[in-house]
C-alpha cells in the first residue's frame, strides 16, 4: 500500500497544490485520483501564472476569449472557472461520498483585494456563482479586512479557503471569523452547513528564520508553529460554542496544512508530510512532493491533540531571538505582496500570449 494511500486512510485528506489544463486533458490528475488517493486541489496565480506561460494548452481558448472581446482579469477568470469546473466534476464523486467534506478545489480572488472588505465579498460570491459546482472553495486571504469578508461569505452561504494564515494567533482570528458567520446564519434559520478550511502556511517560517536562528534549530519552526496552532484547532473543535454549532448542523472548518514543499535542499522532500500527519485535516502539496511521498514515504506518529513539544521547541526559537509574533505579521504581510507580484506577472503573460496570438 503507498503511503499516500495510508495516510488517507488515517484520516487525512491529500489534495494537490497545481492544476494545468493539461493534468486535466491527459487523464494524469484522474490518476492521481486513483493511485494517489489524491482527494482535492488548491490553484492560486503562480501556478496559472506557469500553467499558461509553459505551455500552447491555453492558446485555443485565449484566442477565442479575444473573440468575444475578452482581456486581463475578465480572459483570466474564465479560463481558470474553466479548469476548476473540469477538476470539480472529477472530485464531484468524492464530494458527495464524503457527504461534503472532501473533494475541493479552489479559486483566489484578485490578490489586489486583500485589504478591501467590500470588494472581496463582492468578488467571491460573484465567482462561486459563476463556477456553479458545490465543491469549490473561494480563497480569501485572513487579513484584518479579509476576515471580515470571511464572515460575511460563509453568512451568504459560499465555501471559503482562508489563505494566507501563519500562526495560531491568525489561525484562531480566521476560525472564529468562520465560526460568526455560521452563528449568524442559525440565528437567522438557514442551513449552517457552510464549509471551509484554514490553511496555515508552514515551509516560509523555516526560510525566514534561516538566518535567524541556529543551525540546531534548522527547519523546526514551521513544524513547531504547525502543531502549536493543531492544539488551537482540537481546542476549538472540543468547546462548548463549537459544539452548539454541530448541533445545529453545522460542518467544523478543518485544518489544512499549506506550503508544504520543502524549499531546503539538505532536508527531507518529504519533511512536511510526515511531521504533520493528523486526522480531520488537510495536507495540500505540489506535484514533486505527492511524488516522493508516494515513492519513498512513511506514516510516524500522528500529531497529538495537545501539540506535543511546540511550545517547548518554540520556546527555544524565541531564546535564540526569533520574535515570532512580528515574523508571523511579517510573513503574512509580505505573502500578500508575493502574491500580488505573482497576479502582475500573470496578467502580463496573458497580455504577451494575447499580443502573440493576435499577430
Amino acid at each position: 500500500m503507498k503511503a499516500t494511500q495510508q495516510l488517507h486512510e488515517m484520516g487525512q485528506s491529500l489534495w494537490l497544490d497545481n492544476i494545468t489544463r493539461g493534468l486535466l486533458s491527459g487523464g494524469t490528475l484522474r490518476r492521481y485520483i486513483q493511485e494517489f488517493s489524491v482527494t482535492g486541489l488548491t490553484s492560486n496565480p503562480t501556478i496559472f501564472d506557469h500553467a499558461i506561460k509553459n505551455s500552447h494548452d491555453y492558446d485555443d481558448g485565449i484566442r477565442q476569449k479575444l473573440k468575444e472581446g475578452k482581456s486581463g482579469e475578465a480572459l483570466f477568470f474564465e479560463l481558470a472557472i474553466e479548469d476548476l469546473t473540469c477538476a470539480a466534476d472529477l472530485f464531484r464523486p468524492i464530494h458527495e461520498a464524503t457527504n461534503r467534506v472532501d473533494g475541493w478545489v479552489s479559486l483566489e480572488v484578485s490578490p489586489k483585494l486583500a485589504y478591501d472588505t467590500t470588494s472581496t465579498i463582492a468578488a467571491a460570491q460573484q465567482l462561486h456563482a459563476r463556477a456553479a459546482r458545490p465543491n469549490l472553495f473561494i480563497k480569501i486571504p485572513g487579513t484584518r479586512e479579509g476576515l471580515a469578508a470571511i464572515e460575511e461569505s460563509i453568512f451568504a452561504g459560499v465555501p471559503i479557503n482562508v489563505t494566507l494564515i501563519f500562526s495560531r494567533q491568525q489561525y484562531v482570528a480566521a476560525a472564529e471569523a468562520y465560526i460568526r458567520g455560521i452563528e449568524r446564519r442559525v440565528a437567522a434559520g438557514l442551513n449552517p452547513h457552510v464549509a471551509s478550511v484554514a490553511s496555515l502556511f508552514v515551509s516560509r517560517w523555516d526560510v525566514a528564520a534561516a538566518a535567524k536562528a541556529p543551525a540546531s534549530l534548522e527547519n523546526q519552526l514551521g513544524i513547531a508553529v504547525a502543531k502549536h496552532t493543531y492544539k488551537a484547532y482540537r481546542d476549538l473543535l472540543a468547546s462548548d460554542r463549537w459544539l452548539r454549532l454541530l448541533n445545529a448542523g453545522a460542518r467544523a472548518q478543518r485544518m489544512l496544512w499549506a506550503s508544504t514543499g520543502t524549499k531546503d535542499p539538505k532536508a527531507s522532500d518529504i519533511l512536511y508530510v510526515k511531521s504533520l500527519a493528523a486526522p480531520y485535516s488537510v495536507n495540500t502539496m505540489p506535484e514533486n512532493t505527492l511524488h516522493a511521498f508516494a515513492d519513498h514515504g512513511d506514516i510516524g506518529a500522528t500529531i497529538p491533540p495537545d501539540g506535543g513539544d511546540a511550545e517547548q521547541v518554540l520556546e527555544r526559537f524565541t531564546q535564540a531571538g526569533v520574535d515570532r509574533y512580528a515574523l508571523a505579521a511579517d510573513l503574512q504581510r509580505e505573502g500578500a505582496a508575493s502574491f500580488v507580484k505573482s497576479w502582475d506577472d500573470l496578467l502580463a503573460c496573458i497580455a504577451d500570449k494575447s499580443a502573440q496570438l493576435k499577430s
